[in-house]
């Protein structure tokens, strides 16, 4: 009977799980979850390591010689020197083995620019979502663990983000760019930096909903009385309690802000000509001939912009519903 109980005791301990062990199991009993993030491992193996292994690069242009015979040129620079050859550009070829996707309206390989293309939405994704939650975290913050005459500024504050329309402000900084003559690579980071200090009202609304719900805690009662700062406070006790809220926002957040990179790029704010995004790619639609002719051309960074974006809200419904102690799966 002795060593049936010692038994029964270790198999107790053993199904003892930590938290984040309890979280991973939640998350990867949720299949869609697990679909999306294959789902974003694909894409980032894509356009991260893809390039790599292409052929051609980013901005060079392919031409056809007098007997049809492909010819490239390292960039759009070459265009007045191969019509000095009489070479003729080739554009939008049907897919072949040389080009699995044909080439755009401007003689460039359709699939190697979805790939640098994805590298622009993503790294976008992330440096706006990475500064919305560095601002909105740090306000969020201090309005809930002060509250008073501070919540009330911090709030007003946050109040105005809300009320500025938010395209006609890109349209009008789009023109003062284009007017000051920021070079187009430049263009995204700047535009990087504007959407990510106009995005942070929200993830400042929640984090201070929680913070001013836990700072009525017994435990933090006792951080008070122990006399411990109020830096460390905040930092050591609050933050990490709303960390899976911002977690799942992050993730929710990334989807949307990519879709409104494609958007700005499709409406010409974005990512200026040559360089490649999934927005301005999917702008040749703007043709109507390449719309009904040539689906090559835009149909693949559609599907990718449409692939990606429910990935991300498909694993940001997987990571809620793990981070919820009520789920039991």
């Amino acid at each position: 009977m002795e060593n049936v109980k010692e038994r029964e005791e270790q198999e107790n301990v053993t199904a003892i799980q930590t938290p984040g062990a309890l979280i991973m199991k939640r998350f990867l009993k949720n299949k869609l979850a697990v679909v999306g993030l294959a789902i974003i491992g694909f894409i980032l193996i894509f356009c991260l390591i893809g390039p790599f292994f292409s052929p051609y690069g980013e901005y060079e242009v392919f031409y056809k010689d007098a007997s049809g015979q492909e010819i490239s040129m390292s960039d759009a620079t070459s265009s007045e020197e191969g019509a000095q050859q009489g070479l003729e550009l080739n554009l939008k070829a049907p897919i072949s083995s040389d080009h699995i996707l044909g080439t755009d309206a401007d003689g460039r390989d359709v699939f190697t620019r979805l790939m640098y293309g994805g590298r622009i939405s993503l790294m976008f994704g992330f440096c706006v979502v990475i500064l919305e939650l560095l601002i909105g975290v740090a306000l969020g913050g201090i309005a809930g663990y002060y509250g008073k005459w501070v919540d009330m500024v911090i709030m007003r504050i946050v109040d105005i983000f809300y009320c500025i329309p938010f395209l006609p402000l890109m349209l009008m900084i789009s023109g003062v760019m284009a007017s000051m003559k920021v070079p187009a690579q430049q263009k995204i980071y700047v535009l990087m930096i504007i959407m990510g200090a106009l995005k942070w009202a929200s993830v400042a609304r929640l984090v201070r909903g929680q913070i001013l719900s836990i700072r009525e805690m017994e435990y933090m009662q006792a951080a008070k009385a122990c006399g411990l700062k109020t830096s460390r406070i905040i930092i050591k006790h609050l933050i990490p309690n709303v960390t899976s809220i911002i977690i799942v926002m992050a993730t929710m957040d990334l989807g949307s802000v990519i879709l409104t990179e494609s958007t700005l790029s499709f409406l010409g704010v974005g990512l200026s000509f040559p360089y490649a995004s999934w927005g301005n790619m999917v702008n040749a639609v703007n043709n109507s001939v390449i719309m009904q002719n040539y689906i090559n051309i835009w149909l693949p960074p559609g599907i990718a912009i449409l692939l990606l974006v429910m990935a991300f809200n498909f694993v940001g419904d997987g990571l809620r519903d793990a981070f919820d102690p009520k789920m039991k799966r």
